[in-house]
């Protein structure tokens, strides 16, 4: 659900609401419970209503961490880019198919890949839709990012089916959180919360194949198991996950 302000809406934000709530099934409400959306400040944030020291999460393409590793980042030189190929060629389409808050697929559409982020979670997506509206808007990110990046609203499984074939499909499941959970961000707790695990996980890499022409990647904690068990061509380590690489055929 949306929880609507108390403060009135200006006609393009009572617009942009109302086609949030339509496309992704979420009731604008005036009155909400445990985890919901809210709008605030010209923005869309996901927060809980018996919950007041979590800070509100939001999709933030344009925020100071965001431009600092756009900026500053490792480039073509990091971890994320090796594994996906970005390296070998620049203007690659990647699906990712667990979109999450998107962060992953902004570093590598900020390095020239086309990337469609597949979510399945509603409020997630919404997110999403909204962080893509905002960077839109951005004057460092309007020339490009609208067009290296677009949003499909569906499960992983149906995206990978229906989908036309790309050159890299990228996997990032949800893990289950160790036992000690402080390890775990505060922010990723309340994001586990939200969309649950994803039980589905192993079988999302032969669908994954079947649609990748170049390779898959698939995004682990550095301490997990290979998806579905399956061996890697190789891994590409990063500073706390890995990345495994599956190559189908070269650049």
């Amino acid at each position: 659900m949306i929880l609507l302000p108390t403060s009135a809406l200006t006609a393009a934000e009572q617009t942009h609401l109302e086609a949030l709530s339509q496309r992704f099934g979420l009731p604008l409400t005036e009155q909400a419970n445990d985890w919901h959306l809210a709008w605030q400040q010209q923005a869309l944030v996901l927060r809980h209503t018996d919950l007041p020291k979590q800070s509100d999460i939001l999709v933030d393409f344009a925020s100071g961490s965001a431009s600092y590793r756009r900026q500053h980042g490792g480039g073509m030189g990091e971890a994320i880019a090796r594994a996906v190929g970005l390296n070998k060629k620049r203007d690659l389409s990647v699906l990712d198919a667990t979109a999450g808050l998107g962060r992953d697929a902004f570093v590598l559409a900020s390095l020239g890949a086309r990337v469609t982020l597949v979510e399945r979670n509603a409020m997630v997506a919404a997110l999403l839709a909204d962080g893509l509206r905002r960077a839109g808007e951005h004057p460092e990110l309007s020339d490009w990012l609208p067009e290296r990046m677009q949003l499909h609203f569906a499960p992983a499984q149906q995206a990978l089916s229906e989908l036309g074939v790309v050159e890299v499909v990228y996997l990032d499941p949800m893990f289950p959180e160790r036992q000690k959970s402080a390890l775990v961000k505060k922010e990723m707790r309340a994001f586990h919360q939200v969309v649950g695990e994803d039980p589905d996980a192993d079988a999302l890499l032969p669908a994954a194949l079947a649609l990748a022409s170049k390779r898959v990647v698939v995004k682990r904690p550095a301490y997990a198991p290979t998806l579905a068990g399956a061996k890697a061509s190789h891994e590409v380590k990063g500073k706390n996950n890995r990345f495994d690489v599956y190559v189908k055929a070269a650049f």
